[in-house]
Order: C-alpha cells, then sequence, then structure tokens
C-alpha cells in the first residue's frame, strides 16, 4: 500500500481515509464525548400544543428538587443578557425570537423551561415536576391554513414570512402560455422532511473566566458558530473559543445554534459553570427545525416539435413557526430552467409561517425545481409523443451555446448535462429496455425507466458575504513533516483526507507526511466550512493556492543553500533536488532544520520557517452538472417499488478521491429514495406531530438501496484545481429520476392519462401507487377540496341555525346604533425624513435606511444600506412613493420601488428584475 500512496500522483487516487482509523475504532470525538470538571447537564420542559398564551408557570416543585442547579424561564435569560437570535447570514429575524418561549408557544416541543441538574436524570425528573398553564388556540398547521388562518405570531400583518416575484402574470407571458401548440401543467406537493442526522444535536459550554469561553457543539463551522454567538450576545466575552472534532452529520440542520443551544449558552454564561444538552432522538424529531414542506405548480408551453416556448412556477414553502431564516427559497427559481433554452419565465415564491417546528435547511434546498421540471418534462413527451431524452436534447443548453445567460440573469459557461446524458446512454441500453419492458408486461409485471438531468452550483461566492472566500494554512516543521490548517470542517466528507491530498500533489510530499488540522476556531480564518457543495471548490483552491506560495519558498531557500538557480529545484517524494546534480539532493527536513534554526543561511530578507497561507475566492459560480436513469418494477397486488437498477453520470470536474465523490453521491440519493418511497414528517390538525419515532418516521434501510453504478465525465472547471463540489447533487437528481420510473412503469394503468405531475403528492406510498393504478387522485389539492367541502356544509348549517336564532333579536335602530363605529385611519405625516427599512432580498433580509425629501410632488433622497449610499428622485402622489434606483452591486440592476406611507409606518414593494418583486416594511427613524 506505501508504494502506491507514494507514487507522486495523490489527486484521483482512492488513498485510505485519514479520519477513518479514529472512526471506525469508536475514538471520534463527538459532543457527547467531550467531558469538562463540573459539568452539569440540562433539560427541558417543552410545549406540548401547537399554539397559546402561558398563563402562568410553577417552578417550585422542580426548584426545590435535590441536584438541581437552576430552573430558568424567558425572564431570567433575557433580564440579565441581551440575546439577538440570528439567521444564516448573521442577520436579525423579520419576527421575535427568543431561545426559550417568553409569553406564548408557538409550535409543539417549543422549550419553555430550563432545568439545570448535576446530571440529565435528575434534569429530566425537575422537567416533570414544572407545571405551566396555557390558554389554548387554534393553530396553522398547512399552507393552506397560512393563507386563510390568523397571523402566528403577534404584531405581524399575515402569515407571510418572505415573498418574490409578481403576484399576477404579466399578458405577454399568459399569451405565450395560452396560445402554445403544448402546455403541461402539474402541482407536486412535497412532504415534510426531518433531517435525522446520526449524532443528534448537542453543545457543552464552558465558561473559562469573564472574557473567555469555550463551546462544543454539533455545527457545520466551527468559525461561522463563534461569529455568529459574539454577535448574538451583549455583552459577549472577548474570546469565544468554537470545537467541533467530529459531526455524524448535518445536512443543513447544524448550520446555525438555535433556541435549544442558545438558551444552555446563555445560562452557562450566566451561571459561570459548565453545562452539557444532548438532544434525545424525541426531541430531535419533535423540536429540531425541519425542511422541505413546499408546494409548486408550473407550467411549461412547447411548439409543435417539443422545444420550450414559456413558462411560470408559483411556489410555496412552509417556514413553521421560527425558520433558521425567513425563507421564499429563491433558488428554486434561479436554477429552475438554468440547464435549459428558456425564452421566456416567470414566477410567484411565497414563503409562510405556521404553527409547526420551524424551517432549516436540507441537503439540495432547492431540490423542488429538478423534480417538478424534470417530470413535468417526462409528461410532457408523453402528450406530445416524444421520447423523454429526446426532448432534454432538444432543449438543454449544450457547449456550442455557451456562454451565455439564463432566463434569470445566471451566467452559464461551464456546464455539461448534454455530456453527461451521452455518457449515461452509453451505459444503459433504452432499445433494450424498452424490449424487456413490453415482456414483462405480457406477464403482468410492470418495469419503469427514469432519466432526469440537471445543474446545481456549488462553490458560490462573491453574492453571499459568508459563503465567500477560504482560508488555507500550510507550513513545512522542522521534521520535515507537512501540517495544515484549514477552515473546511467534515460532517462525513471527509476534508482531512482530501485536503492532504491536495498538499501531498502540490508539494511533492508523501500522503502519511501530510496533517490536516480543521474542527476549532481558534484556528485558521473564518469560513462557513461545509455547506453548498463548497469545500472541494474553495477549500481545495486555497489549499493549492498556499502550497504554491509554500513551494516557491523552499525552492527559494534550497536554490540559495545548494547554489542553484530556483526553477532547477524540484520537490519529489520529500526530497529536494537540483536538475543535474543529484548529490545535491537533500531532505525536506534537513531544509526545513535550517530555515528554523539557522537564519543567517537564508536568503536575505527571507523571514525564518517555512510557512504560506492564502485566502481563495473562486469564480462568482460553479456548476456541476448530472444525469441520472434508474429502473423499477412495482408489484401491482402491493404497490411496493422495488429498484433494479441505478446508475449516476456526475460531473463534478477533478476529481480528488473517486470513493468520497461517490459516496457524496450515494448518500445523496439514499436520502432522494427515501422522500420519494417513504420519508414524511406529519402533523394533525391540532399541530401535534404524528411521527416521533423511526417507528412511524420511516427511514430508508440497506434494502432499500441499490448499488449505484458509476460514470464520471471528469470535465475540470475554471476554479483552481478544476473541482466541482458533489455533496447535495444526489438529493436533487434522485427524486425526479425515481418518479418518473415509477410513472413509466405505471403507464399501462391509464392509456388515457398516465401517472403524471397533477397528482404528484410524497411520498408515493404503496397505498398511493395502488390509488394511482385505480386512477384516483391522491394529490394534495383533492384532499383539501373535501374537507372545504365538508367545512362549508358545517358552514351552511351553522349559518341557517344562526339566522333561525336572529329571528328574535333586537333589529331596531337603536340597537344598531350601539355597534361600535368603523375605525377610520388617521391622515399620513409627512413622508419627508428618515426611516428604518427591512427588505426582503433572496440572500435574507437586508436592513436599509432610507431618506426622503419632498417638494410637491417631487421626491429625491438616499438609500443607504451596509454596501454604500446612493441618491435618487422619483414622484409622490399623497401618501404614495415611486422611484428607481439603479444598483451595480451583486449584480448591475434596477430596483422600482412603490411606497405607501401611513403615520410613521411605511409598506411596500420593490421589483427587483429577474428576482421578481421584494417585500419592504420600516418606521420612521
Amino acid at each position: 500500500m506505501s508504494a502506491a500512496i507514494n507514487a507522486g500522483r495523490f489527486v484521483g487516487q482512492r488513498v485510505p481515509r485519514k479520519e477513518d482509523g479514529r472512526l471506525l475504532t469508536g475514538r471520534g470525538t463527538f459532543v457527547d464525548d467531550v467531558v469538562v470538571p463540573g459539568m452539569l447537564h440540562a433539560a427541558f420542559v417543552r410545549s406540548p400544543i401547537a399554539r397559546g398564551r402561558i398563563r402562568a408557570i410553577d417552578l417550585s416543585a422542580a426548584q426545590a428538587m435535590p441536584g438541581v442547579q437552576a430552573v430558568m424561564i424567558a425572564e431570567d435569560l433575557l433580564s440579565k443578557l441581551k440575546i439577538q437570535m440570528l439567521n444564516y447570514f448573521l442577520a436579525p429575524p423579520e419576527i421575535e425570537i427568543t431561545p426559550l418561549a417568553k409569553d406564548h408557544v408557538a409550535y409543539v416541543g417549543e422549550p419553555v423551561v430550563l432545568i439545570i441538574a448535576e446530571d440529565r436524570y435528575l434534569a429530566e425528573d425537575a422537567a416533570s415536576l414544572v407545571v405551566v398553564e396555557y390558554d389554548e388556540q387554534d393553530p396553522v398547521v398547512t399552507i393552506e391554513d397560512a393563507r386563510t388562518g390568523p397571523p402566528v405570531h403577534p404584531g405581524t400583518e399575515s402569515n407571510i414570512a418572505a415573498a418574490m416575484g409578481e403576484d399576477e402574470v404579466n399578458d405577454a407571458l399568459e399569451a405565450l402560455l395560452a396560445g402554445a401548440a403544448h402546455l403541461v401543467t402539474g402541482t407536486i406537493s412535497h412532504q415534510r422532511i426531518a433531517q435525522s442526522p446520526m449524532e443528534t444535536r448537542g453543545v457543552v459550554v464552558n465558561p473559562l473566566g469573564p472574557e473567555e469561553l469555550a463551546v462544543y457543539i454539533a455545527c457545520a463551522s466551527p468559525h461561522l458558530i463563534a461569529r455568529n454567538l459574539s454577535l448574538a450576545f451583549d455583552p459577549a466575552p472577548s474570546n469565544i473559543r468554537v470545537i467541533a472534532k467530529d459531526v455524524g452529520g448535518s445536512f443543513g440542520l447544524k448550520n446555525q445554534p438555535w433556541k435549544e443551544e442558545m438558551s444552555v449558552i446563555a445560562a452557562g454564561m450566566l451561571l459561570g459553570l459548565p453545562i452539557k444538552w444532548i438532544e434525545d432522538r424525541w426531541e430531535n424529531l419533535v423540536g429540531a427545525n425541519q425542511a422541505r414542506e413546499q408546494e409548486m405548480t408550473l407550467r411549461i408551453a412547447l411548439d409543435e416539435s417539443g422545444r420550450l416556448i414559456a413558462s411560470h412556477a408559483d411556489y410555496h414553502l412552509n417556514n413553521g413557526a421560527y425558520p433558521h431564516g425567513a425563507d421564499c427559497n429563491i433558488a428554486v427559481v434561479m436554477f429552475l430552467w438554468s440547464a435549459y433554452k428558456m425564452p421566456a419565465f416567470s414566477f410567484q415564491a411565497q414563503g409562510w409561517y405556521s404553527n409547526t417546528a420551524g424551517m432549516a435547511a436540507y441537503r439540495g434546498p432547492w431540490a423542488i425545481e429538478s423534480l417538478a421540471r424534470e417530470v413535468l418534462l417526462d409528461q410532457a413527451a408523453r402528450e406530445i409523443g416524444l421520447d423523454p431524452i429526446e426532448i432534454r436534447r432538444r432543449n438543454l443548453i449544450t457547449k456550442g451555446d455557451q456562454p451565455m445567460v439564463s432566463i434569470m440573469g445566471v451566467p452559464v459557461e461551464d456546464i455539461t448535462p448534454v455530456e453527461c446524458l451521452d455518457k449515461l446512454l452509453e451505459v444503459v441500453d433504452v432499445a433494450a429496455f424498452r424490449v424487456e419492458q413490453t415482456a414483462a408486461r405480457k406477464e403482468g409485471r410492470y418495469l419503469g425507466l427514469g432519466v432526469a438531468t440537471y445543474i446545481e452550483p456549488t462553490g458560490a461566492a462573491g453574492s453571499i458575504d459568508v459563503m465567500t472566500g477560504e482560508l488555507a494554512q500550510v507550513q513545512v516543521e522542522p521534521t520535515g513533516k507537512i501540517t495544515a490548517v484549514m477552515s473546511t470542517h467534515s460532517q462525513g466528507q471527509g476534508t482531512q483526507t482530501t485536503m492532504a491530498q491536495i498538499f501531498a500533489e502540490e508539494l511533492g510530499v508523501p500522503y502519511e507526511d501530510v496533517t490536516v488540522h480543521e474542527g476549532d476556531s481558534s484556528r485558521g480564518g473564518f469560513s462557513p466550512g461545509a455547506g453548498g457543495s463548497r469545500q472541494a471548490v474553495i477549500g481545495g483552491g486555497a489549499a493549492i493556492k498556499s502550497a504554491a506560495l509554500l513551494k516557491d519558498k523552499i525552492k527559494r531557500v534550497a536554490a540559495h543553500l545548494l547554489n542553484a538557480n530556483s526553477d532547477d529545484v524540484s520537490i519529489e517524494n520529500g526530497l529536494v533536488k537540483v536538475r543535474g546534480a543529484e548529490e545535491m539532493t537533500r531532505s525536506l527536513r534537513q531544509i526545513a532544520e535550517i530555515a528554523y534554526g539557522q537564519p543567517d543561511r537564508l536568503p536575505p530578507g527571507m523571514e525564518t520557517g517555512l510557512s504560506a497561507q492564502y485566502r481563495y475566492n473562486p469564480p462568482p459560480m460553479t456548476f456541476t452538472s448530472a444525469a441520472h436513469a434508474c429502473i423499477v418494477e412495482v408489484d401491482a397486488e402491493t404497490g411496493m417499488v422495488k429498484i433494479k437498477r441505478w446508475v449516476s453520470s456526475e460531473d463534478c470536474g477533478v476529481i480528488i478521491h473517486p470513493a468520497m465523490v461517490e459516496g457524496q453521491i450515494a448518500g445523496g440519493l439514499a436520502q432522494g429514495i427515501g422522500s420519494v418511497l417513504l420519508e414524511e414528517f406529519g402533523y394533525d390538525d391540532r399541530g401535534n406531530p404524528t411521527t416521533v419515532t423511526f417507528k412511524d418516521y420511516l427511514l430508508p434501510a440497506i434494502s432499500d438501496i441499490p448499488e449505484i453504478e458509476f460514470v464520471h465525465a471528469n470535465t475540470p472547471s475554471k476554479a483552481e484545481g478544476g473541482f466541482r463540489g458533489v455533496g447535495e447533487g444526489g438529493a436533487i437528481i434522485g427524486p425526479p429520476t425515481l418518479v418518473n420510473a415509477i410513472a413509466d412503469a405505471l403507464a399501462p394503468f391509464d392509456a388515457e392519462r398516465p401517472f403524471n405531475a397533477r397528482c404528484l403528492d410524497l411520498p408515493l406510498t404503496p397505498s398511493k401507487i395502488l390509488a394511482l393504478m385505480e386512477g384516483k387522485d391522491i394529490s394534495r389539492a383533492a384532499h383539501r377540496r373535501s374537507k372545504t367541502q365538508e367545512a362549508a356544509a358545517t358552514a351552511s348549517a351553522k349559518a341557517a341555525a344562526e339566522k333561525e336564532a336572529a329571528r328574535g333579536e333586537d333589529l331596531s335602530p337603536a340597537a344598531a346604533a350601539t355597534e361600535p363605529p368603523t375605525a377610520v385611519l388617521a391622515a399620513p405625516a409627512s413622508v419627508a425624513g428618515d426611516w428604518k427599512c427591512v427588505l426582503a432580498t433572496p440572500m435574507g433580509p437586508q436592513e436599509i435606511k432610507l431618506h426622503f425629501d419632498v417638494d410637491g410632488t417631487a421626491l429625491s433622497g438616499e438609500v443607504s444600506s451596509s454596501d454604500g449610499a446612493q441618491d435618487f428622485n422619483g414622484v409622490v402622489e399623497g401618501a404614495r412613493l415611486n422611484f428607481d434606483l439603479n444598483v451595480v452591486k451583486p449584480m448591475k440592476i434596477t430596483l422600482k420601488y412603490a411606497i405607501e406611507i401611513d403615520g410613521d409606518r411605511l409598506t411596500g414593494k420593490v421589483k427587483m428584475g429577474l428576482f421578481g418583486t421584494a417585500k419592504l416594511t420600516g418606521v420612521r427613524a
């Protein structure tokens, strides 16, 4: 094995993973492995109702229990600390969020009381003694409830958490849709998913003095958590160190500390004592943020030959009560048609608050765009009479079409979906399958083939501040070994291995001689770590650039010591050589010992030691492309789906470690398969969770996942090293591939209207598949129609009863005069002056300041934010203001402001070009 590892070429090799030794022998360090002297333990009292006001809390029995050190409610935390919960972009949320529920609860499982005791058993026992009295209210549970129900959060006008796009489809696009030769329409209902990481959430807080705080936490980035905590707490310790050695999966759930972690950290700061909280599995399923509950109605117009003409998307997302960031998922529409030649497109996207667990990210948060598009393209192919592969060939962006800009303004210049499809079809014999499929149907067996293509953005940089750049620090130790400190962070991605491969290759040293450190905010520089499939692209680029600087330094030192030209110096297998002079060969250790210990022998002006660092910022967006195919068999008697074959044709550029790439794809596919066939987190009408164990919430088992066949395109990207990200792809392309295969298998059961997106309601359980075979509508829309009809009948009966009872009421003018008068809005105050506002941008809410000057109907003023200030001119019509603002960052765009003033409040909309329309709210400064 050593000979193979020392072969000199490490990128692209299946070298042994550096992490496996400790992980496979039980020597990993997860949060629950951390033990601090004097450590106490935490447990929570959680709300048993989805919505209601807190009337009273009796803590006396819990406080009197032996072994209990503290019992805390929201007031105990907030009276001594100012705690600002932050979203992923480190901005304040649009609604008030407190670590513990303050005066009302908004979802079942919301933490209300924090118990600190000598061990977890005592804390749990004490929690059971706390008595909380609630005034229960009717909850808002579904997206449909949120549209019509009362606001979830006090002080808000509606349940819209975020919105973008056009409220109404413009006439020109509507005409294209209506006049097309073929128009396909489908509504995709995606169920709620629980991320279910192997390691649940957890935190150990250890105050080390008034200025220093150590936090061990399961997270995606220690650096991001440290930055979050330093901004969230006031006063905050000046030295916050966050450590996360090993993490058993995140999938987006652990991107940021939330209610429970913040409560425990705050308690540790106030008590000055170390405290541990480890989430149990019931808590994780009930109280942790969740993902994916969304609906999308997509219309696609095509001409006679099956070429795209126009499209419209209507998208809605359940944010729950307290999302990690209020979101309408602009990425869904940004990337919906980025791989396809779509001439005209518009959309509406809305996120909704509800009385359910808040939303968090989940592997490929925008994945429904591929599901909706690829399923409807198959439907269009069936209706037109085209092969599903051919309809993609006619519409996918090819190499010859690039560079270009997508219909949503996304630069497209480095994608290869057609090439991936070609490679896929070299392995999958479609014609042979069709022969097999026909023969099987005669035997009463139903086989189906599904194909899907996609692209995903990886390593995005520049448009989102916290996602930009990555620092690598590398040095040759005096021993000649290589030590690197990275801000990357692994939740299973194996970055200690892949980064070591890059350093070994770039520096010309054995792989075994490289050690990579990560997982500690006191080392390296700021980075969001794992997220956005960014680590190979940005972390790998930083490793290459820093290694190049260090290699140059080694060569300069060696050339000076050996009286040679630095261009003639090379490093091979840890030996420093001079071309044409073998006798001058020195070990890297010999050079390093001089560099550290004998400064007089170094080139003039050179610092001692051998180290370098580089912060790499890649191209704005690096895309990964793929095409997948799967073959299924659907049992007509049971509705069970058996996946018989799955082929992945992926282009992730230059591959660092093939097994790591394939493992990432396979892991994403397992989650995609689970979302199509098994997983669903459910709530009843009162907002009670109904799937709180793994007996009810069904995760895919090894028997559900086929052996994946892998084909690689390997087109180098334009980023340093040619890498592309691969972490989220399987979870994005897996669902449409599988759904299309099931649809193909079920085609014989309704020749007039085969399985299609009009009744696609995930997950496709055996009972649903049997219903589809019988021609029944299983969609959520059909279920809602049934409930609506039932509710209408009930309301009608109630109205009739009230009308009957009203016959005896006093309807005289005197009685009518006792009714309260209709409220009259006060005339708006002057619009001139300063206003503090929040604009709902695609990257999260942005705080801006508006200054207005008015001269008759002429409006002038200034818009200012953290990006700078800009003047504008516009028009005033009473309380209505209209003006345009031309901006250049992050891209050139004209923002059209339409504002209405009501006293000291400001509301309005901002048309943001390709990003649609965003909400604006504000108050007089």
